[in-house]
């Protein structure tokens, strides 16, 4: 067997190993690549980029993982399937727990996917990632390592046992980096919670927010600002959707990815799309957050509102519960399981209908309803629905089926099957 170094026992990292580790160019990720280097870890990193609204310059993280002496550091491109990843989520309709679009769950599969054809190129054996041993990450990454390339080991480094004695805080962190010759100062007005994001959204968690005595305003929003802030006027935004995807805002074509960037400015300035949940973890504790999707919710309510015109009653309830399915199996790390895909499919049916124009109106948060034009495929009939004198639906031909609904009624209450307050 291949000899394991001293402070790797029992993690399955061995001599001859090429580590991949995912990066953000953090406290974490530069203390974890240069411990790994340290112990004689051949260690190449890599970060995906994803449209972090949060990172000024994605190229920065190759500058702040030099000093740890990593053989490389690998930035790999993902933004347009990161937006093609929220237009099927959108599509979908795939908010989770507490109506929350689930930005990393929705971008975890492009990130892992996207990584690891990168990593093969380069020869690693092990992929790290720098998720905590409590949360959902961990499970989505070695997940998703397991089903798309079985034979890459995962290390988990904070669920080694010696790391998470050595390093038991930040403080620990940047002694041991200051130690080594490695700046890293910590800001002086330190946020009071964590942050993740991607082109799909951000999710603020942790610290102060784990107090639920704790309100959800002590977020600063990254993507926009909170409603009260919003302008005084109401912006009008026009949607174009051809069977379930964005084409168009406000008359101009769109890519998926410029869709996404346009309507994370837009809604994001109206104070659309900030949510608070506290949701079910995969590992059965709760977690609350404060979410940010400006560009999320605006594009899904303008699609929800075809699919009202479009769906009928029973293809509404179907497409209810592919969404929840979905929804789950992202969250789940299970994007690419049987089940999902079936779903998925079924969705993409659903959404061959979903063809039409939304005007909208944003005002502080809100999305109001202003027209739904051009949708060849509407099953909204004005002269059918009218309370109006039409040439619609006539109303006497209603008998006949309250007629008939009245046998099965009348049936159950003689059978004492149904039980009243009578």
């Amino acid at each position: 067997m291949s000899e394991e170094w001293p402070f790797c026992k029992g993690t399955g990292l061995v001599k001859g190993d090429v580590v991949g580790a995912c990066v953000s160019g953090g406290l974490d990720s530069k203390t974890i690549g240069h411990r790994l280097v340290a112990a004689g870890v051949d260690t190449i990193c890599f970060t995906a980029d994803l449209g972090q609204p949060d990172e000024e310059n994605i190229e920065d993280v190759k500058t702040k993982m030099a000093p740890t002496g990593v053989r490389d550091t690998i930035i790999v491109d993902l933004k347009d399937q990161m937006a093609e990843a929220c237009f099927e989520a959108i599509m979908a309709q795939a908010k989770y727990d507490g109506g929350y679009w689930q930005s990393t769950g929705i971008g975890r599969h492009v990130t892992v996917l996207g990584l690891l054809r990168e990593m093969q190129k380069h020869g690693v054996t092990v992929l790290a990632h720098g998720a905590t041993g409590r949360g959902n990450d961990q499970m989505r990454f070695e997940r998703y390592t397991n089903v798309i390339a079985p034979d890459m080991r995962v290390y988990a480094p904070w669920r080694d046992p010696v790391l998470l004695v050595d390093f038991a805080g930040r403080t620990q962190m940047v002694d041991y980096l200051h130690k080594h010759g490695i700046d890293h100062v910590l800001p002086k007005t330190k946020k009071r919670y964590s942050t993740d994001s991607n082109l799909a959204g951000l999710s603020n968690e942790a610290e102060d927010l784990e107090s639920l005595e704790t309100p959800m305003d002590i977020v600063e929003p990254l993507m926009g600002v909170w409603p009260k802030d919003a302008p005084d006027k109401v912006e009008d935004v026009t949607l174009r959707y051809v069977k379930g995807k964005c084409t168009q805002i406000n008359g101009e074509d769109v890519t998926p990815l410029q869709a996404m960037l346009k309507a994370n400015i837009i809604g994001g300035r109206n104070g659309v799309g900030l949510c608070h949940a506290l949701e079910n973890r995969l590992l059965g504790t709760k977690s609350r957050g404060v979410y940010e999707a400006p560009g999320m919710e605006l594009l899904g309510r303008g699609l929800e509102l075809v699919y009202q015109g479009t769906l009928d009653r029973r293809s509404s309830s179907l497409f209810k519960q592919l969404s929840t399915h979905v929804s789950d199996m992202m969250y789940d790390g299970r994007y690419f399981d049987p089940s999902n895909q079936a779903a998925l499919t079924a969705i993409k049916q659903l959404a061959e209908a979903a063809t039409g124009t939304v005007k909208v109106g944003l005002y502080k948060g809100n999305i109001l309803f202003q027209s739904l034009t051009d949708m060849p495929a509407s099953l909204y009939k004005e002269e059918d629905s009218s309370m109006e004198a039409s040439s619609g639906l006539n109303p006497v031909s209603s008998q006949g089926y309250a007629e008939i609904q009245k046998v099965e009624a009348v049936a159950l209450a003689e059978a004492k099957v149904i039980r009243t307050p009578f």
